[in-house]
């Protein structure tokens, strides 16, 4: 009994530890205009938003990738407040992409492919409503392209357990605290980087090698 105890104790303090968090600032909001030139947004959540803007970031097309707070009803949030699982919002990214390089369809290809889309409010050793998986859709288009590609993914039988990805309007995206923005590629040498973050980045090369930046 008391080795049982004292495993689950170790194991809880190394989830805590390898957990994607760090101090708090103020956060940002992203104004609806954009200095990129001809290019169009998209909001994705699947966890530790340090995973998922490098995700993105690393194929070719992607302008940018930003983290932030969406999906909640917490005007003005920060990763503290987030944090409690209280505010609704989930760690996010803003996708801006040229649609002429890369189609929002291989963007959705991407995103499920580069997490366990099964896994119900959380990604790896993250867990709660704060990391649950969203896609934010902005009009009718996206709309359904999410929700058939999700519907072809369950009927594959690729997965055991039925997709946990939830499809929902995009209402407004909040910009993380300044620390959090390119996080993966500014802190290799943090112990989430390296044991949750950069193993989850390189499962996605390997699998779309041809759609990635030089």
């Amino acid at each position: 009994m008391k080795k049982t105890f004292f495993a689950s104790l170790a194991l809880s303090l190394i989830i805590l530890i390898l957990s994607c968090s760090s101090t708090t600032k103020p956060a940002e909001k992203i104004v609806d205009k954009t200095v990129y030139g001809p290019t169009e947004k998209a909001y994705f959540a699947a966890g530790c938003f340090w995973c998922v803007e490098a995700i993105f970031e690393s194929l070719k097309g992607v302008k940018e990738a930003v983290s932030g707070y969406s999906g909640g009803h917490t005007k003005n949030p920060t990763y503290e407040d987030v944090n409690t699982e209280l505010t609704g919002h989930a760690e996010s990214v803003e996708v801006i992409y040229d649609p002429k390089i890369i189609s929002y369809e291989t963007l959705l290809k991407v995103y499920f492919a580069s997490q366990d889309p099964t896994q119900v409010k959380g990604q790896g050793p993250d867990r709660g409503d704060s990391y649950r998986s969203i896609i934010f859709y902005q009009n009718e288009s996206e709309k359904v392209a999410a929700e058939n590609y999700k519907k072809q993914l369950n009927a594959s039988g690729k997965y055991k357990k039925p997709i946990a990805v939830e499809i929902v309007p995009f209402q407004i995206f909040w910009k993380a605290e300044g620390y959090h923005q390119d996080y993966e590629r500014n802190h290799p040498e943090n112990p989430y980087v390296q044991n949750v973050s950069i193993p989850r980045i390189e499962r996605m090369k390997a699998q779309f090698p041809e759609l990635l930046k030089k």
